[in-house]
Order: structure tokens, then C-alpha cells, then sequence
């Protein structure tokens, strides 16, 4: 399995565009919440079995990353838990989200990592994260 650092470097070489880069910020969580909005709409139980298995990859990545993974993915379901309509709301938010990675990966000029790697799916929330870490000058 590739070392964290390694994911990290591999992902980023198609998200160096500072447009591609700020519609990342916005989408990936945007479609995280959506994807767990669709199991929660499913089942509860589906949407934390899936918690649980991408946390599983991310333990064996890096434990301060799975942490906080565990604590973002926690208030998410918090907030399908709370919400009266979630299958909707969660549809539309992940059609839109999507549109808005694909507009950053033209402008950018590439395609979207999980083209290459349908593991990269996993990567880009913590991609992310990664630079939330750097920034706070913490190790993951």
C-alpha cells in the first residue's frame, strides 16, 4: 500500500490550479456529505457501515487522519440524523458538487484522479485534511 505522503503527491499533481484547488474545497465536503446522505437515506446502519470502511483505509494511512476523519464524518451524520428529508436534498447536492469538480478539472486541463484510481475517491477528504494539518504545523 502507497504511504499517505504518496497519495498526497499523487492526487495534487492534478489539483494545482488555484480554481481547481478552491472548487475542491468546496465540493469534496459538499460531496462527502451527499454520499452519506444517499446511504443515510438508504439505511443509518449503511451509512455508518460506510464510515467504518473508509475508515479502515485511513487507519492504514495515517491514525491522526482516521481521528479526524471519525470526528467530520461523526458531525455529518449528526446532520442527517437531524435533517427530516435527507435523500433529496443529498441527490441534488451531490449532481451539483460533481459539476463543480468536473468545471475545476477542465480548467485545470486534467482529469480527475479516480479516473486513474477509483481509490482516489477515498483520498481526496483527506487530501484536504492534509493541508488543514500542514497549516496547523501538526503531523499525520
Amino acid at each position: 500500500m502507497k504511504a499517505i505522503n504518496q497519495w498526497f503527491d499523487e492526487y495534487g499533481e492534478s489539483h494545482v490550479d488555484p480554481v481547481n484547488k478552491m472548487l475542491h474545497w468546496i465540493c469534496v465536503p459538499l460531496i462527502t456529505f451527499s454520499v452519506l446522505g444517499i446511504f443515510w437515506a438508504i439505511h443509518p446502519a449503511v451509512a455508518i457501515l460506510a464510515v467504518a470502511l473508509a475508515l479502515a483505509f485511513y487507519v492504514a494511512l495515517s491514525w491522526r487522519i482516521a481521528v479526524t476523519m471519525l470526528l467530520v464524518s461523526t458531525l455529518m451524520l449528526l446532520v442527517l440524523s437531524l435533517m427530516t428529508n435527507v435523500l433529496v436534498p443529498s441527490l441534488a447536492i451531490f449532481v451539483v458538487a460533481w459539476i463543480g469538480q468536473f468545471i475545476g478539472h477542465h480548467i485545470e486541463g486534467r482529469k480527475p484522479s479516480f479516473f486513474k484510481d477509483i481509490q482516489f475517491l477515498l483520498i481526496g477528504p483527506i487530501w484536504l485534511l492534509g493541508f488543514v494539518f500542514r497549516s496547523l504545523g501538526l503531523r499525520y
